[in-house]
């Protein structure tokens, strides 16, 4: 049996304790018109979301990016994605990059679109032929297999579920008001005129802010097996996508866990609650392994692996410069 057979079971459950690195306060993500995912459970603690689902998804595929060298960490080269260029060849985005993955915008409006319709050959007169989408999928972007994706420019029906999510939580949390006050060197009033200008950037203009401590921060991850198994892409793929979720939940822990200025956390060991026993092999170990897993696989990807597509579209800078010309006309 490789170390990289996923384990039986239906599901691969991992919780880690985490904690800020320094104090005690930490900022929890924030939603529009809402503010913090605060809720209060049934004997009365008050919980709260730290960091949702889709944030944690983001972040998984941010751990696969080098930023610097632009492409994918080295121990990730070699799988596929879409690079999406502009029409004078500069490049736009990845598939990596975009929350969406291949429902990108960019990738929609893209002369690669052509492509991945045929390659999943959709007909609104049949069943859908969920092969053909997993299929077309792993060949071009392997990491909508693991964190799913909607289609609905397409078809309704083409979708696929995260195989891999997460969420960070805090247990009987208490709340820190603070606040302070962005100084005005030049225009320091506080008289109605600068206070009708400060949505301008004029003037002092205090704030509030809340903060948060918690009796303990815990981060969740689960990793859908049967969903894997269900691909039947067979045992190469399987071993590739566990390496890779295996990979995106150790790097995110041991680099990623700087969520915002005022919540940057360390983590515990992982700990995994299912299947019993079973130990989340470590960062150094799966970075070893992952070319030869990636070769093994590479059979089911696009070749070459790296799948440029032009953006057919204007960009809303030039959509704007577009606009304004006319009105000067």
């Amino acid at each position: 049996m490789s170390t990289f057979d996923p384990p039986a079971g239906p599901r691969l459950l991992v919780q880690v304790g985490l904690t800020p690195i320094q104090g005690s306060r930490f900022q929890p993500t924030g939603f529009p018109d809402i503010g913090a995912g605060v809720y209060t459970l049934p004997n009365g603690d008050e919980q709260l979301l730290v960091e949702s689902a889709q944030s944690v998804a983001n972040r998984l595929e941010l751990a696969c990016w080098d930023e610097a060298g632009n492409d994918l960490v080295a121990p990730l080269r070699g799988l596929p994605y879409v690079r999406v260029q502009t029409r004078d060849g500069a490049q736009l985005t990845t598939s990596l990059q975009e929350a969406h993955r291949l429902n990108s915008v960019y990738i929609e409006k893209s002369d690669f679109r052509g492509r991945l319709v045929e390659a999943i050959a959709f007909d609104e007169k049949k069943p859908l032929d969920r092969g053909k989408l997993v299929t077309a999928l792993a060949r071009y972007d392997i990491g909508c297999l693991l964190h799913g994706v909607f289609l609905e420019s397409i078809a309704g029906v083409l979708r696929v579920p995260r195989a891999l999510s997460g969420f960070i939580e805090a247990d009987k949390v208490g709340r820190v008001t603070t606040g302070g006050v962005k100084n005005d060197r030049v225009q320091a009033t506080k008289d109605e005129e600068a206070q009708r200008t400060a949505a301008e950037g004029f003037g002092n203009v205090p704030f509030h802010r809340t903060e948060f401590v918690a009796e303990r921060i815990t981060a969740y991850f689960n990793f859908d097996l049967e969903q894997v198994r269900g691909y039947r892409l067979g045992d190469a793929m399987n071993r590739l996508l566990f390496a890779l979720a295996a990979f995106k939940i150790r790097k995110f822990l041991e680099t990623g866990l700087r969520l915002r200025t005022a919540c940057d956390l360390g983590a515990e060991s992982p700990v995994v609650k299912a299947p019993a026993g079973f130990v989340l092999p470590d960062l150094q170990a799966i970075e070893a392994a992952l070319p030869a897993l990636i070769g093994a696989a590479s059979e089911h990807f696009a070749n070459p692996p790296i799948t440029v597509a032009t953006f057919d579209g204007d960009t809303k800078s030039e959509a704007s410069e577009k606009k304004a010309k006319r009105g000067k006309g």
